[in-house]
């Protein structure tokens, strides 16, 4: 049997370790992962019996290979997502949270409510042209923006820059107040020296064009048997695991470890040896019992292809640099509890919420001098998200960064703290004094980012692509905006190139490339 060794257990690497020992039965598969916690980025953390969800995931996909997979790991609850009463029951608790029984495994429907936060208003995210959208933005800006928009149609900027990607579909005015700040404190960069690569992959056919015949589409009847069509942006449901994302990934090493396959803990992989003929031959891991080396016939790898290649020996000098330059932006989230009636924000629409809270699942910042970068409602993503749902609200409040920096040095106290005073003044509560309790997590290379070196990313590609046994998968396998289908998409690719015996990578690295990807069954 051939050995596999997979680096990572988050989406990719455990789709990929699956779906190789699912469909055949000659490979030895172990994957390695230098954490406790299953699910990487999109694992679940419980505190105190509040869970948080690092980035705020939607289980959404146009790919019905994906939907029939996660459907066979979490099948659906089947009851309507905002009936809170029917779907709130009593489980054990263990550890300070509910016990998942085989019975909790399941994903509910949820219904996607994600708005700006501007000037102490709320706009739709994408922005809508309805008229609640005119009354906040003020008749002079409203116009400003209409004729912003027109003059971008009539001149369309060489697409150089993201700045550019999104004038061209919003125009300039548009941009500056709902895209310029965000992506600035997302990045630690000005849209003007990021790709616009970044634009093309999280936007995707989004533009005002769309916004207008989304609005149109939904007033007029569609022809029978016929599907409207919906850009990814514009979606407003999505599944969700009832215990947070980390649950699939949980489930889902279950699974691998029913089919024979091993997963390795707290094994971090520091070296990658090649062999004379180029390939990998062995990983040398880090362990709690001292460093180890690890024997392959094949590495499917999800770890940040920066470290892969740093890592990596007998490297050309010209690729070790372009991935030593390759750049990332790390995440920092505070989880904070508050009381119901201390939340200052109260539900102004027509939705059915619990308690008379807002009903977004997360909330973007647009405020200049507010640091913060989105917050997360986590009693809107799942009712059993939170310990005491009818009286506290559970929060996630993000913050983009780099890895060292002051915000990551700082202490849990200080920096909870300093993330108060902004939730102070956005006038999510008044005072201090209403936060209940607090927890920091921290998430290393959580985005990977789309300049300095990235502009080589394609040569890099080519190199990594002439190791005969390695597959790169996942986001920061190949440093790669990728939602969480998109990497599990890579993986799928790579487990069928294995199979088959298939040589050619480019079906694997082009996953999520294409503009029109995932946009059309």
């Amino acid at each position: 049997m051939k050995k596999v060794l997979v680096i990572g257990a988050g989406p990719a690497g455990l789709t990929a370790a699956f779906e190789l020992l699912e469909k055949s039965k000659d490979y030895e598969v172990t994957v390695l992962e230098e954490s406790r916690e299953m699910g990487g980025i999109c694992r679940t953390v419980d505190y105190k019996g509040n869970r948080m969800d690092m980035g705020g995931h939607r289980f959404f996909s146009k790919v019905d290979e994906v939907n029939e997979w996660w459907d066979r790991m979490l099948p659906m609850q089947g009851r309507p997502a905002a009936d809170y009463k029917k779907l709130r029951v009593k489980v054990p608790l263990s550890k300070g949270g509910p016990n998942p029984e085989r019975s909790e495994r399941v994903m509910l429907t949820r219904r996607r409510v994600s708005r700006i936060f501007f000037k102490r208003k709320f706009f739709d995210y994408p922005i809508s042209l309805k008229f609640e959208t005119i009354a906040n933005m003020g008749f002079l800006t409203t116009m400003q923006v209409g004729f912003s928009y027109l003059a971008s149609v009539i001149h369309k900027r060489p697409e150089k820059s993201l700045e550019d990607f999104y004038i061209n579909r919003f125009g300039k005015k548009l941009y500056s107040m709902f895209f310029e700040r965000y992506t600035e404190n997302l990045w630690g960069r000005h849209p003007s020296v990021i790709a616009p690569d970044w634009g093309s992959q999280r936007v995707k056919g989004l533009s005002i064009t769309a916004i207008l015949k989304d609005m149109f589409g939904k007033l007029l009847p569609q022809p029978k048997g016929k599907e409207r069509h919906v850009e990814t942006s514009l979606i407003e449901e999505f599944k969700y695991p009832k215990l947070g994302p980390g649950q699939l990934w949980d489930v889902t090493a279950e699974e691998i470890k029913k089919r024979g396959g091993k997963i390795l803990t707290d094994h971090k992989v520091c070296g990658i040896h090649r062999g004379a003929d180029g390939n990998i031959d062995s990983l040398t891991v880090e362990t709690p019992e001292g460093r180890k080396t690890l024997p392959a016939d094949i590495v499917i790898s999800s770890m940040p292809v920066k470290d892969l290649v740093t890592g990596m020996y007998d490297v050309p000098e010209d690729m070790l640099a372009i991935a030593k330059g390759l750049p990332y932006r790390d995440y920092i989230t505070l989880g904070v509890l508050v009381p119901v009636d201390k939340l200052l924000l109260k539900n102004r629409t027509k939705m059915k919420t619990i308690a008379g809270i807002i009903p977004d699942n997360w909330v973007y910042v647009h405020d200049k001098g507010i640091h913060m970068g989105r917050f997360q409602i986590y009693n809107n993503w799942s009712p059993y998200m939170v310990k005491d749902l009818e009286h506290t609200v559970w929060l996630g409040l993000e913050y983009f960064c780099y890895e060292n920096d002051e915000w990551w040095n700082m202490t849990e106290k200080q920096f909870a703290r300093f993330a108060v005073k902004d939730m102070i003044r956005l006038g999510l509560i008044s005072s201090p004094k209403d936060v209940l309790d607090f927890h920091q997590e921290k998430v290393k290379k959580a985005y990977p980012a789309y300049f300095d070196t990235y502009a080589q990313m394609d040569q890099l590609t080519e190199f990594l692509s002439s190791v005969e046994n390695l597959y790169c998968v996942g986001r920061n396998g190949q440093h790669r905006y990728n939602n969480l289908d998109h990497s599990m998409c890579t993986s799928f690719e790579t487990v069928k190139n294995i199979i088959s015996g298939t040589k050619d990578k480019s079906n694997i690295w082009s996953v999520n490339t294409e503009s029109g990807y995932h946009e059309s069954k």
